[in-house]
């Protein structure tokens, strides 16, 4: 392994380790905001969602951005129409398994996507920002 592929492991392990922490953070943050953390990182087909909660009647696929920085700007902006139509197929197919699973009609269960954006400073602090029912 040459220096510039141990680099770039380190660096994605320092990624995802942040991502990871992100994840925690929000699902804490939530859960003090009222939304029950039902399922975490699942996966269906062509994807993950990050969080699944419970909130207000509602079924809500959760998308958790993190950052340390804002170098590259908020962490909301990273968020493209593609990867919405994404998320939004994901917690739609979600929550057609939980009913099925229930075996109640999938047309009476509301859902929605929300985005959660965490800013992680290296000087410390944690800033979340959420943003609900994210639509394409």
């Amino acid at each position: 392994m040459d220096e510039s592929t141990s680099t770039r492991r380190r660096g994605s392990t320092a990624h995802t380790a942040l991502g990871r922490y992100g994840e925690d953070a929000a699902a804490r943050w939530l859960a003090a905001r009222g939304y029950e953390i039902v399922d975490r990182n699942w996966r269906g087909e062509g994807g993950e969602l990050d969080l699944v909660a419970r909130q207000d009647g509602w079924w809500v696929g959760i998308e958790v951005k993190t950052r340390s920085s804002l170098a590259y700007g908020d962490p909301l902006e990273a968020i493209s129409r593609r990867k919405l139509l994404r998320l939004h197929r994901l917690t739609r197919a979600w929550v057609a398994e939980r009913a099925r699973a229930a075996q109640r009609p999938v047309h009476r269960e509301p859902w929605r996507v929300d985005a959660v954006a965490v800013l992680v400073p290296r000087t410390g602090g944690v800033r979340f920002d959420l943003v609900t029912d994210v639509r394409p």
